[in-house]
């Protein structure tokens, strides 16, 4: 059994993970994605005319190893540059994609339309 040492983040990936004042913290344990599709459902993307609050079309559904993105490779820029953050251990442990969406709007105060 190999022991390892405690968990070293550069400073830059530190401030990721560190919520802000108000929130609990979370553990910077799991510094990549978890696959919980927040990220994909939760914004609005402009550069796949994906409305907030809705499911990107290319998110795939959760069959045991989170949803996978159908067009990963040649994924638009706005989402090749997102990079896991404390909202991440945030909403990544909610049961179900809607409550993670919901949660991740609540947490940036974004509104779906009706």
């Amino acid at each position: 059994m190999t022991t390892r040492g405690p968990l070293r983040l550069t400073p830059e990936a530190q401030a990721r993970f560190t919520p802000p004042p108000g929130y609990a913290p979370r553990s910077p344990v799991t510094t990549d994605c978890t696959a919980c599709g927040a990220c994909c459902a939760a914004p609005d993307i402009h550069a796949l005319n994906k409305p907030l609050g809705v499911p990107c079309v290319n998110l795939g559904p959760d069959e045991g190893c989170g949803h996978l993105c159908a067009i990963y490779a040649t994924r638009p820029g706005v989402c090749r540059g997102y990079q896991p953050d404390w909202v991440c251990g945030e909403v990544a442990p909610l049961p179900t994609l809607a409550a993670r969406t919901r949660r991740f709007l609540e947490i940036y105060g974004l509104e779906q339309l009706p």
